[in-house]
């Protein structure tokens, strides 16, 4: 699995990736890989996790303290995960970026290790500042460098969250959607155990798993793991509107009839399909269409239900997904009808 099992030696990785205090000798590119990392923490504890944690706590209640969260078209985003649900116990998150193994830092020069971590903090700038990846940048910094797969970025935002990462494992799902260990090859997951600030143990795991509905079925295997965990609440955030087309209409059905509740910006479910779906809606801030470059994907209906009076509406303090501006952005919390 090429990844130390020891839980001082693994954690120790996740602080060095994250620009923490670590074991490794402080060299001059460790320094600055530190205060860059520092500095791109703060911008995104003032601006992102802080304010959200606040309406969390506010908003969604019964949702947040969830044991398990399910967070499709994720990438490697641990930080809003855990921002959102900071009790769950499993997270499960998936997208299209790899699932490698980490080489054995020793076996590694300086040099390939400062590399690295210059790839590692370019491939997290963007969602630490802006609050998204932009995938194929990341896809691009991440394959340059000898770290590569979304596993470093997972280690280092659970260490920068505060949590103590115990174990990594390689794993695949079989064709019952049960988790097997993989070794270092064949493998199409990461299991990641760690433990919060706080001592509760968790599961994180993330799958290199297509959603279009060539690759995922409500029968198939990675959605038969999914349902394992019950109905679990769902995070949608800078999906690319893609279950506004046809060919990912299993998963936006899937959500619609098995999630406890879908916390979301627009890029997620299309806001037709709750009322069809007989779901209740809460609005947040202040939708006005979004970027130009999804012009197939503005939504006038959920423009319109902003103003109607149909649904309770409360604004916003920050930006979200792709509308990072507060006043035109946008967060819908969807709760089945009963």
């Amino acid at each position: 699995m090429n990844v130390p099992t020891q839980a001082g030696s693994i954690n120790d990785i996740a602080r060095l990736f994250a620009g923490m205090d670590s074991s490794y000798n402080q060299t001059a590119a460790l320094a600055a890989h530190r205060l860059r990392m520092d500095s791109l923490w703060a911008t995104h504890q003032n601006a992102r996790r802080g304010p959200l944690q606040a309406w969390a706590s506010e908003e969604i209640g019964d949702i947040k303290n969830a044991n398990a969260m399910f967070y499709p078209f994720s990438g490697p985003d641990f930080l809003f995960a855990s921002a959102l649900f900071p009790a769950a116990e499993t997270y499960v998150l998936c997208g299209l970026e790899p699932a490698e193994p980490l080489p054995r830092l020793s076996d590694l020069s300086q040099a390939e290790i400062d590399s690295g971590l210059t790839g590692l903090r370019n491939a997290v700038s963007t969602i630490m500042q802006s609050g998204y990846f932009i995938t194929t940048e990341m896809r691009s910094n991440l394959q340059a460098t000898r770290f590569r797969g979304v596993l470093p970025l997972l280690m280092a935002f659970m260490a920068r969250t505060g949590h103590t990462v115990e174990s990594v494992d390689t794993v695949r799902l079989d064709g019952a959607g049960n988790v097997t260990l993989s070794g270092s090859s064949g493998n199409t997951g990461l299991m990641i155990r760690c433990r919060s600030g706080f001592g509760s143990s968790k599961r994180v795991f993330y799958f290199r798993q297509d959603l279009s509905n060539s690759g995922v079925s409500a029968g198939g295997p990675f959605l038969t793991f999914v349902s394992r965990l019950g109905r679990v609440p769902v995070f949608l955030k800078s999906a690319s509107y893609l279950m506004h087309e046809s060919g990912f209409s299993n998963i936006r059905d899937y959500l619609l009839r098995h999630g406890s509740a879908i916390v979301q910006d627009p890029s997620g479910v299309p806001y037709r399909e709750f009322s069809r779906y007989g779901w209740n809606l809460w609005l947040y801030g202040n939708y006005q269409g979004t970027l130009s470059l999804f012009p197939g994907c503005q939504q006038p209906d959920l423009i319109a239900a902003y103003s109607s009076g149909r649904y309770p509406v409360k604004p916003l303090n920050f930006g979200i997904g792709y509308l990072m501006n507060p006043q035109t952005t946008s967060l819908m919390v969807g709760r089945p009808g009963r």
